[in-house]
């Protein structure tokens, strides 16, 4: 019986009993990192208006697939903060407890507690997580790792591989960034301080590893002939946003990574009483939120559907399956002000890409007005720019800090903050036939982000606190593996910011 806690006006905590009406074999949860309702928006409208190339006095405005999908909304606030990070949030997605910015699946007293991936894995279940940031970050780390500090990332990685993890190994699929985190300090760009060299015991144990675009290829969509445990890493720190991805085309996108993770887990469960459990993490959303880049936050939001969209079409073949979907927080505190989308639509390039390029592909014998009228500009969108405005572009703190304040203003979009909000976010879900009425019925409403995974724990019949009680006795042991609480900023695993 799932159990729903209020606070009344008397601070009292009343709890009420909600059955979950859905059973199934596989639950895919995905997390679009940073994404607001404004996101959604924006995203609409931007392909909608991009072929009529206006916006008209009648627009018309059609539909992206997770419109259709809005079931509920949910709270995000963390333990000490009423504004959370992607780690306390991960934390109560993954296991259902309030915990501090940074925590990843601690509580705040610093005790772990059992995520319903690991339930889900000693349930005797198949399970995966992709990501298009550091697989060993926040999101992705809460599911399969207990640390004290997100900064851990090296631990971390270690825990999801099963080397340090009390448990054993939790996860059978991990794709996504990261690389860093598991390469020895010898190894150029590596993020450890020492010289493990993690990919190499991975394969020792039996994964399938991947570091590049062929080696993912010959992975064939999760249908080919390598079996499970897989381990893919294709970039040393974060993935490509989507837009750079798509001109550089040297990763595979997030789409393609979240086919293959539901195509391996299928084939290796779909013979099987036991199913999968998956979390796909849309985690660039995020990152272009912070850096107030409005072109490159609507193109992941699009990715973001086109993967809701096709998990969508996948469950409608494979109707054992549910899928939910809920942003750990909004960041940027995105507003449409005198908003039209248009401006947007010829940006090739991120802001971040074009800011690199700037820093380290000018050449010195070019000057900086023309190289940013010629190269700069075009590659942004930005057109008919005015000699006023490539000034203000000139002075600012950074480069890409001014064509992103000057893409924004022309298609009115308004920022508040470079970090995140703490707005309620939109609960989607999904399942077919009979029981998308269920689970709409089931989740309709608003939700603590605490009561999603004993939502799905008792979707899937399992446990979660029973692991929470192996973890326990395993940290009263020994609890060196949590890592310390507070880091250096040299120990934070090559992260220079927390998301």
């Amino acid at each position: 019986m799932h159990i729903r806690t209020a606070i009344t006006a008397g601070a009292a905590l009343v709890q009420t009993a909600v059955a979950a009406s859905v059973q199934a074999k596989n639950v895919i949860y995905i997390v679009p990192d940073g994404y607001g309702p404004a996101s959604q928006n924006m995203a609409r409208d931007l392909m909608s208006l991009v072929d009529s190339g206006t916006t008209g006095s009648n627009p018309k405005i059609d539909e992206l697939p997770v419109d259709d999908l809005a079931i509920g909304r949910v709270r995000t606030h963390s333990a000490n903060n009423m504004i959370t990070d992607s780690a306390a949030s991960g934390t109560a997605y993954a296991a259902g407890h309030k915990s501090y910015n940074g925590a990843i699946s601690v509580t705040p007293d610093g005790q772990p507690v059992g995520s319903i991936l690991e339930a889900a894995k000693l349930g005797g279940m198949k399970t995966g997580l992709v990501s298009t940031t550091y697989i060993s970050d926040a999101t992705p780390g809460v599911y399969a790792a207990h640390a004290a500090n997100r900064g851990s990332m090296p631990l971390i990685a270690e825990q999801q591989l099963g080397y340090s993890h009390p448990l054993g190994l939790m996860v059978d699929l991990l794709l996504g960034g990261g690389r860093c985190n598991f390469s020895p300090n010898s190894t150029e760009g590596s993020c450890r301080t020492d010289d493990f060299d993690l990919l190499t015991y991975a394969e020792e144990q039996g994964f399938t590893v991947a570091t590049s675009r062929e080696e993912f290829n010959a992975l064939g969509k999760g249908q080919g002939q390598a079996d499970l445990p897989f381990l893919g890493l294709f970039s040393d720190g974060n993935m490509r946003y989507e837009m750079d991805r798509r001109v550089i085309q040297d990763e595979p996108s997030l789409l393609e990574m979240a086919e293959t993770a539901v195509n391996a887990l299928h084939r290796a469960t779909r013979r099987r009483n036991k199913g999968f459990f998956l979390m796909i993490e849309a985690a660039r959303i995020d990152h272009a939120g912070h850096d107030n880049d409005p072109a490159n936050h609507a193109f992941e939001t699009v990715m973001y559907n086109n993967v809701v969209a096709w998990v969508r079409d996948w469950i409608d073949q494979h109707p054992d399956t549910i899928m939910l979907s809920a942003a750990d927080h909004e960041t940027g505190g995105l507003t449409l002000n005198g908003y039209d989308p248009l401006p947007l639509r010829n940006a090739t390039h991120s802001r971040a890409y074009l800011q690199s390029v700037w820093d380290n592909d000018r050449p010195a014998d070019v000057d900086e007005r023309d190289f940013l009228v010629s190269e700069i500009l075009p590659a942004y969108g930005l057109e008919n720019v005015e000699d006023a405005d490539i000034q203000t572009i000139l002075d600012a703190d950074s480069i890409g800090a001014g064509i992103a304040a000057l893409m924004s203003s022309r298609a009115g979009v308004d920022w508040s903050t470079g970090g995140h909000t703490s707005v309620d976010v939109t609960l989607h879900g999904y399942a077919a036939g009979r029981k998308r009425q269920a689970l709409k019925a089931d989740l309709a409403g608003g939700w603590d982000n605490t009561e999603l995974p004993r939502y799905i724990e008792e979707v899937l019949g399992l446990d979660m606190d029973a692991v929470t009680e192996r973890l326990r006795k395993a940290a009263e042991e020994d609890s060196s593996w949590l890592g310390p609480r507070e880091l250096a900023r040299r120990d934070l695993g090559g992260c220079d910011h927390y998301h």
